[in-house]
């Protein structure tokens, strides 16, 4: 008999609704509830949150049903459900934290009638972009808002207004942080904002130049954390080298200052980082319009970076690299000085 009574599974929309109702009740709360009566509830919460994501990824028995995906995502976004979910994830235990970390990154790929609305959710509530970005300043929700904002920044707007924020500077303290962990997570929601959208990163590199690359130089590069200068020299490399930034690559490889840390770089005890710093280092070395004081210093350096080139190889066989190290050699080698305009 138990199998005619057994309750009918719960539509998608039925799932979003309910959980938005104890999501409501875990932020408000009743003053008169139990105590009991409250863990009920939360615990109902976490299944619920659990069947979210069941729908979303499917399992190890079944796909997900895109049907079912296009109606949990509409309803979603319909009632405002994720504002409410990102500013209750504090009330929420760590299981659901991380289920509901899940539910949000997923939700941003969803597409409803080839529509992504999670953009154009976000674009009307850009502000939750606040919310997740300070999750960097504590140590209990930091990964879990950390996630949920780089798959956020997927979305172009979005980037661009975390670019445009007085955010941008934030990260340059939140990638110290002494939790090695968070400082990881931001590194990589820096470099997701540097080089995810390129007319955009352009953009914004071109119009904030001089305070970015001052601290870029002072606290990254110059960082006494061996990761730090590590992480970011990598990232220098990724953003110098890459076409869409050509004007700002043509700029960095034009002041002394500049030269002057990448030259330390070089001397660096760290194999990874004198790599990585040569592949920046080349971009100055090729440069056919060097000012007469870039020009100036490498001939002042040259017997030393030929020395230190000469037996400069990576861990690696590596053609390319071979290739770039001898035309560096012969650029610098066929130095003239300069006369000053």
């Amino acid at each position: 008999m138990k199998s005619l009574f057994k309750s009918k599974p719960r539509t998608p929309v039925d799932l979003v609704r309910q959980t938005r109702d104890l999501l409501i009740f875990a932020d408000l709360g009743a003053p008169d509830t139990k105590e009991s009566k409250r863990d009920e509830k939360m615990v109902e919460l976490s299944k619920l949150m659990r069947e979210l994501k069941q729908v979303l990824y499917g399992d190890s028995e079944s796909e997900p049903v895109a049907e079912a995906c296009a109606q949990l995502t509409q309803e979603f976004f319909r009632e405002d459900t994720l504002r409410i979910l990102i500013t209750c994830l504090p009330k929420l235990n760590l299981e659901t934290r991380k289920d509901a970390t899940q539910v949000v990154a997923n939700l941003q790929r969803q597409q409803v009638q080839s529509k992504l609305i999670a953009c154009d959710y976000l674009e009307k509530n850009i502000d939750l972009m606040d919310i997740l970005i300070a999750g960097y300043e504590n140590t209990e929700l930091a990964l879990h808002y950390g996630a949920m904002l780089r798959e956020c920044i997927r979305h172009q707007i979005v980037a661009k207004y975390v670019l445009e924020s007085e955010h941008m500077k934030k990260f340059f303290d939140f990638i110290q942080l002494p939790n090695f962990d968070i400082a990881s997570d931001a590194a990589a929601t820096f470099k997701e904002l540097l080089t995810r959208h390129k007319s955009t990163v352009a953009e914004f590199l071109s119009k904030n130049y001089d305070w970015f690359f001052a601290e870029y130089n002072s606290k990254l590069l110059e960082s006494t954390n061996y990761i730090t200068r590590r992480q970011a020299i990598k990232l220098l490399g990724d953003i110098l080298l890459d076409r869409s930034n050509s004007a700002v690559m043509t700029r960095y490889v034009s002041s002394r200052d500049n030269l002057r840390i990448l030259m330390n770089l070089l001397r660096e005890t760290s194999k990874s980082i004198q790599i990585e710093a040569f592949h920046v280092f080349k971009l100055f070395a090729a440069n056919q319009n060097k000012p007469p004081d870039i020009v100036s210093i490498l001939i002042t350096n040259r017997s030393k970076l030929l020395r230190l080139f000469a037996d400069f190889k990576p861990d690696k066989e590596d053609e390319q690299f071979e290739a770039d190290k001898a035309q560096v050699v012969k650029e610098i080698a066929a130095l003239e000085p300069k006369e000053r305009p």
